[in-house]
């Protein structure tokens, strides 16, 4: 079968537009570097996006960007299919809880076809750009056809999707071998996740070339603790040591009761026991690590990947964010499910729940407010998340506006309806607070405007193209 969109799925899997053969110019009014805010800065950027030099504005600089250009924010976390859920699943059944969600989403997962699958990602990635984020790194386990036929549909329109809107994007092809603690085989429902063994899905990884750019072991749930060390190997092999791993961990109470049961060990230290631990895992959710194995994960140079929307709707709980913030752990953020894409309602809810526990206000914040140190935060952390080897597709840095880090920048606008009357000193915390996508003048992504005024291109038949995916849908759901 030939779907309408095979003719991109060859396309780079991280294009950020440069089409620049010389360096250009951008001004701003103030941008948030490294240390803080710094007013009239102009940045130079290299044809391949990558920011050159940083100065004081001066005479024919070039046009003005905007206003204050803040650093792109990678999403270090997504299942983009899961962005058709939202809304369904939420009448009462007695059970409501992550395990009565996750039955709803099994269902989902086995009716969606590839062509489905295309738009509603493209709408998904529009939504993230349009929102400020940057960057995606896709979490993608969605492998199989519907009756678990192996092929490669799904990731192409994965792929073909971001390529699209022009998001650049981290593949994540996803390890996923058994249904629980117990090593029991995948039901039904999992079947379009599943390999059989490390080597039936490094072929996966092998096949899919340099649009893998690193490997995600689903969890301890459906990764045996006896399986991590060859795919560790195996990654080693094929995609380079630097290639990045991300494993969800510890979100659910009971999957620390049944880990602690089957192994006798939390989730964190029967990985931290079986793996090394380093800059390129990102563990996700993390919510009910100890404070003990919260210690062990930052002295092994690893981060946790936050996702408090998602967090939140599904009932996991709240980490403890402020004192891994104190103790210089390192964060990023992620969409997760999808249910509302908006870096800077994650940032929002992030610090809102710590103020909700502890009942005081202020949690992640320093003498600069809190807007910029929380948002700095998660992009710095979630450029690290998505790091990969420099190559063709682009730049490896992200999540700073310094020299060496591709360009791309979230530009807020001084007279956004939250952010009207505010300075550039205050501007960050008005957002924090109260702001959305309406306070977003543009956003670039190496460079280059990919929106202007809350409209990425092509918007219209984007939207309608996930309105007709979304009714063929809901007769499943």
């Amino acid at each position: 079968m030939m779907y309408r969109w095979a003719t991109r799925a060859g396309r780079p899997p991280c294009i950020v537009g440069a089409v620049s053969t010389e360096s250009r110019t951008l001004r701003f009014r103030a941008i948030l570097g490294p240390g803080g805010l710094e007013r009239d800065r102009s940045i130079e950027i290299a044809p391949d996006g990558t920011i050159l030099a940083i100065r004081a504005v001066r005479d024919g600089d070039g046009p003005c960007g905007g206003g204050l250009a803040v650093p792109g924010m990678p999403n270090a976390h997504s299942h983009i299919f899961q962005c058709a859920l939202a809304g369904f699943g939420e009448a009462a059944r007695g059970d409501d809880s992550f395990w009565s969600w996750r039955r709803a989403m099994y269902r989902f997962a086995n009716s969606i076809t590839p062509e489905q699958l295309f738009d509603i990602a493209r709408h998904g990635y529009a939504r993230m750009l349009r929102a400020g984020f940057t960057h995606v790194v896709e979490f993608h386990y969605l492998h199989h056809g519907q009756n678990g036929v192996r092929g490669p549909q799904t990731t192409q329109a994965v792929l073909a999707a971001a390529a699209d809107v022009g998001l650049p994007i981290s593949l994540l092809p996803v390890y996923y071998r058994t249904a629980g603690f117990d090593g029991a085989a995948p039901h039904a429902g999992q079947r379009r996740f599943a390999h059989d063994s490390v080597d039936d899905f490094m072929a996966t990884v092998e096949a899919l070339g340099p649009a893998a750019a690193g490997v995600a072991p689903h969890s301890l749930r459906a990764v045996p603790a006896a399986d991590l060390a060859e795919l560790v190997a195996g990654v080693d092999a094929t995609l380079g040591r630097e290639a990045p791993l991300h494993i969800h961990i510890s979100e659910q109470e009971r999957e620390v009761e049944e880990c602690l049961a089957a192994r006798g060990r939390t989730p964190v230290d029967l990985l931290a026991d079986t793996v090394e631990l380093g800059s390129r895992w990102s563990l996700v959710h993390a919510t009910h690590a100890t404070q003990a194995e919260r210690a062990r994960l930052r002295s092994a140079g690893a981060r946790v990947v936050l996702c408090p929307i998602t967090e939140a709707h599904l009932g996991d709980g709240i980490f403890p964010a402020r004192e891994h913030f104190l103790a210089g752990g390192a964060a990023a953020a992620g969409s997760d499910a999808n249910v509302r894409i908006s870096p800077i309602e994650e940032a929002r809810q992030l610090e809102y729940g710590q103020r909700l526990r502890d009942r005081r206000r202020a949690r992640l914040a320093t003498e600069a407010g809190a807007g910029s140190v929380v948002w700095s935060w998660l992009a710095e952390g979630g450029g690290e998340a998505a790091a990969t080897p420099a190559g063709p597709a682009g730049p490896r840095r992200m999540g700073r506006i310094e020299p060496g880090y591709r360009a791309d920048f979230v530009v807020l606008d001084r007279e956004g309806p939250h952010t009207r009357g505010h300075d550039w000193e205050t501007l960050m915390d008005a957002w924090l607070v109260g702001g959305d996508e309406r306070d977003i003048e543009a956003v670039y992504v190496g460079g280059e405007r990919r929106v202007e005024r809350g409209s990425p291109a092509g918007e219209a038949e984007i939207r309608s193209a996930f309105g007709k995916a979304m009714r063929e849908i809901r007769r499943v759901l």
